[in-house]
């Protein structure tokens, strides 16, 4: 009989969004999946779970995923886990995933954290139908995505890191236009917790006064 295959979120920054749940699947799997078996180490340390951690991240994922899929015909129960957030969604799970739904595998996948739906709540902008787009591709083709996203009608939420935000605003100011209306959060659970809404003007003179930390939810919509 093959194993289950569980997709755990952990806390984008407030340990105390890990749930019961979550901390009682990751102490009865065999092992652990993780990115980074350091950061993933502290958690599980925290939540005083010894299981096995094993490497699965976005440069061994497709040579991982072979063996992963063995390990659950075989019986195993398997967990994956990402840095922070729910795994797959913009961080790995996707193959692991399409590997397992090809292979009749058992997948539960766990409520739990993640960065895009309280930073969409608090908004303020129209959240009955949106489009999570993630981030934005890195050169190639992101004008062509960009002018894409600009004529959704939708609610458009993005990802994007403290280092690049202030370009990404510049390009949505010149493919969406200057009033776009927009809300930008940081920092989500953490101690400086921050969401400013505004135009794309008044959000890129916001963030040109702030050096912003911490991953970056920007959500924009232009039909308003």
């Amino acid at each position: 009989m093959s194993g289950i295959l569980y997709f755990v979120p952990t806390p984008v920054g407030n340990l105390e969004d890990m749930t019961f749940r979550a901390v009682n699947v990751l102490k009865e799997v065999d092992y652990i999946l993780c990115e980074d078996t350091r950061t993933s180490g502290i958690l599980l340390k925290h939540f005083e779970i010894s299981k096995p951690l094993k490497s699965y991240h976005l440069h061994n994922e497709h040579q991982a995923t072979e063996k992963v899929i063995t390990d659950l015909k075989n019986g195993q129960n398997i967990a994956i886990i990402t840095d922070a957030g729910t795994p797959g969604i913009s961080d790995p799970g996707y193959l692991l995933a399409k590997a397992g739904a090809d292979n009749n595998i058992e997948m539960i996948c766990l409520p739990g954290a993640t960065a895009l739906i309280p930073a969409l709540v608090v908004s303020g902008l129209p959240n009955n139908e949106f489009l999570f787009a993630g981030f934005l591709p890195q050169k190639k083709g992101r004008q062509t995505k960009l002018k894409q996203l600009a004529e959704e009608k939708k609610t458009i939420v993005l990802y994007e890191s403290p280092h690049k935000i202030n370009t990404t605003l510049e390009q949505i100011k010149e493919f969406f236009g200057e009033e776009t209306k927009a809300s930008l959060s940081r920092e989500i659970s953490k101690k400086f917790e921050e969401t400013k809404r505004g135009t794309i003007n008044e959000l890129i003179e916001f963030s040109k006064t702030k050096t912003l930390k911490g991953e970056i939810v920007l959500i924009v919509n232009n039909s308003i």
